[in-house]
């Protein structure tokens, strides 16, 4: 009898993700038709005012009588304001073949709020490569993650992020600069102690991993490393399966010092020499600290190496002008950065 109820089980679990898997294409089925009735609605509101004499007024009034008549007929979700952004939708997204089935009327709403073409491509992509809910859209794109990724990138390279999406092709593609980490709740002016953002990291994993980005999963915290009797912790160890690497954090409350960056290259070095499988790629490592000195970073690293980052991160969400504001000064250091490298090019020859 034992053996029967099993067979049920595996028979009902079977069923039951058919449905779930029906249900699923139905309401995504159901979402995109009104997804494109919503474009529609636009693409004629758009080619009514262009017949008409005076555009702006006989806008507002046709968009008025529509909604009126609309909100009659069809309840909720007809409101000039809802209007408006049909037609917006429309003119921002003039090809219907291009819509994508995977967003909703939620999500195109969010990007319609995205001034530059290339950065509304770039969210449209992510969210659906990355599955991203409304919420998470909606916190990618007021954190300015296109602006953090496309900060170290070139021109090509900034075209790529507008036309695909993130592509992880190298370990520099992986790390943002500055990371951040509103969802920890900590107060903009609030001292922690490293153990308490550690803490308050692995309490709220789901989001920091939401923002690492794509294939990140979590390996260890406080790692052990034992050398002759000496022990040492890696605050963070993560496994990235794009990269096929694993990545190791540590965590920096202060002002950067050559000494933490030397002890990350210790880290990268061990995982590098004992932990790689075969298949596997060389360990990345991030130190991410409060306060970052790029000179520091320069003249510790070598110019040439590819496995350890610094960046800094900020503990609550800043408005959009800090945000910016941190991201060109950043951008400034390292177009400072290049053309010191230039120089010395130079007279090396």
């Amino acid at each position: 009898m034992a053996d029967v109820s099993r067979k049920w089980e595996v028979a009902y679990k079977d069923i039951r993700a058919i449905l779930e898997k029906a249900r699923s294409e139905s309401l995504r089925a159901v979402n995109f038709a009104m997804v494109q009735a919503y474009w529609n609605i636009g693409r004629i509101i758009v080619e009514e005012e262009q017949q008409g004499k005076s555009r702006a007024e006989y806008g507002k009034m046709l968009i008025a009588e529509l909604s009126n008549r609309l909100s009659l007929d069809y309840g909720k979700g007809f409101d000039q304001r809802n209007l408006w952004y049909m037609k917006s939708f429309y003119t921002q997204f003039p090809k219907l073949n291009a819509l994508r089935a995977e967003l909703t009327w939620t999500h195109y709403r969010l990007l319609l709020g995205i001034d530059k073409p290339e950065a509304r491509e770039f969210y449209m992509h992510e969210a659906v490569n990355s599955n991203w809910s409304t919420r998470e859209l909606e916190r990618q794109i007021n954190s300015l993650l296109y602006e953090r990724l496309a900060l170290s990138k070139d021109q090509p390279g900034v075209m790529q992020l507008s036309r695909k999406g993130q592509v992880i092709q190298k370990p520099g593609d992986l790390v943002k600069d500055p990371y951040v980490l509103e969802f920890l709740g900590l107060e903009k002016k609030e001292r922690v102690l490293e153990k308490e953002l550690e803490q308050a990291l692995i309490d709220h994993l789901q989001s920091f991993l939401l923002e690492l980005g794509k294939g990140f999963s979590f390996v260890a915290r406080q790692q052990r490393i034992t050398l002759e009797g000496d022990h040492f912790y890696i605050d963070l160890v993560f496994y990235n399966r794009l990269t096929r690497s694993f990545v190791l954090i540590d965590l920096k409350i202060g002002k950067l010092s050559h000494q933490d960056i030397g002890q990350m290259q210790m880290y990268v070095n061990y995982y590098q020499r004992t932990q790689m499988v075969e298949g596997e790629n060389p360990p990345i490592g991030i130190v991410l600290c409060a306060q970052k000195n790029n000179a520091v970073v320069r003249f510790t690293l070598p110019e040439d190496q590819k496995q350890i980052f610094v960046a800094k991160y900020i503990p609550y969400l800043p408005t959009e002008e800090e945000l910016r504001s941190e991201i060109m000064r950043e951008k400034g250091m390292l177009e400072m950065e290049l053309k010191l490298r230039g120089k010395n090019d130079e007279q090396d020859r």
